[in-house]
């Protein structure tokens, strides 16, 4: 089996969440290529990154305009680097 696994303090988001066509009211189809490019993704991998204070499954927000994109194995990747990482999703309890 093959994966991938990022190097130095890359980490891996999965893009594969909202790439659906989407339909408005008036009834056009706005393609995926349309989109303006999402900045909140799941981490699939973390490289060699010293205390991260993201683990794998985590929901993340990034800089907008960063990291490579990919296509491994029919699914949407996106590496970048730790510090283009800018805040994490917490479930947190009201208080």
């Amino acid at each position: 089996m093959k994966e991938l696994q990022p190097l130095n303090q890359n980490v891996i988001l999965d893009l594969n969440d909202d790439k659906k066509e989407q339909i408005t009211t008036g009834g056009i189809i706005i393609p995926d290529t349309a989109k303006e490019k999402p900045q909140m993704a799941k981490v699939v991998a973390v490289g060699n990154v010293e205390n991260p204070g993201i683990a794998v499954g985590d929901t993340v927000f990034y800089k907008k305009f960063s990291g490579t994109e990919l296509e491994y194995e029919a699914n949407k990747y996106l590496i970048i680097l730790y510090e283009d990482i800018l805040a994490k999703i917490v479930e947190t309890e009201e208080i």
